[in-house]
């Protein structure tokens, strides 16, 4: 649903870590690296979880949490509008696209510092993401609140969890979370860190994960 894709609507986390599969097939790419950050974390962990002996090693920076169905899970959000929206199913989803605004407080100076330094490719990005509509990002958020297709206790993996512990928009309770059920899980937690700057550990957690 992102330029240059169709809309799948009703896909799982598991579904496009199954595409993953397919791509690692065709250029015959035996083992991989995988890293993953925000909605990206779920994808990540999916993969590592439906080929496991194809992935050595994961990072997920600021990565959401497979959904609970407690209100806790929402805890720490500075604005969970468009999450809640996606348990009221696509259309509702749909409709709250067509209004929302981005909240300014989701971000922390921090996170507008790195989105104006070495980071500022993915405000560009994510701009571009929504250039032919809101249906990836739809079909996305309605995906990290159904099941997933996937266990996190299947990862076998090392996965190092790089978590900011000012994120406003995937709070640390989701580290938390994740860490609970990995089996091999570490946690990085960057205490003054949000959203975006947490992403300035990314070289940090390549190199981690190479070193396994």
């Amino acid at each position: 649903g992102y330029p240059g894709s169709d809309p799948l609507p009703g896909r799982s986390v598991a579904d496009a870590a199954a595409d993953v599969v397919a791509v690692l097939d065709q250029v015959s790419v035996d083992q991989v690296i995988v890293a993953g950050a925000s909605g990206g974390g779920p994808h990540a962990l999916a993969l590592a979880a439906i080929a496991p002996d194809r992935v050595r090693a994961a990072v997920v920076l600021a990565g959401i949490a497979p959904y609970t169905g407690s209100p806790d899970w929402f805890t720490g959000m500075a604005d969970p509008s468009g999450l809640g929206a996606a348990l009221g199913g696509r259309d509702e989803r749909l409709e709250h696209a067509r209004t929302a605004e981005f909240d300014p407080d989701s971000f922390t100076s921090r996170d507008f510092e790195a989105l104006n330094a070495d980071w500022a490719p993915l405000g560009a990005d994510a701009g571009a993401g929504a250039g032919e509509g809101p249906d990836g990002e739809v079909d996305d958020d309605i995906a990290y609140v159904s099941p997933w297709g996937v266990d996190l206790a299947a990862v076998r993996c090392p996965v190092l969890l790089v978590q900011g512990g000012a994120d406003r928009v995937v709070p640390p309770g989701h580290a938390a979370q994740q860490l609970e059920r990995l089996p091999r899980g570490e946690l990085w937690l960057r205490p003054r860190e949000g959203h975006v700057s947490v992403l300035t550990g990314f070289g940090v957690g390549l190199d981690w994960a190479l070193s396994r």
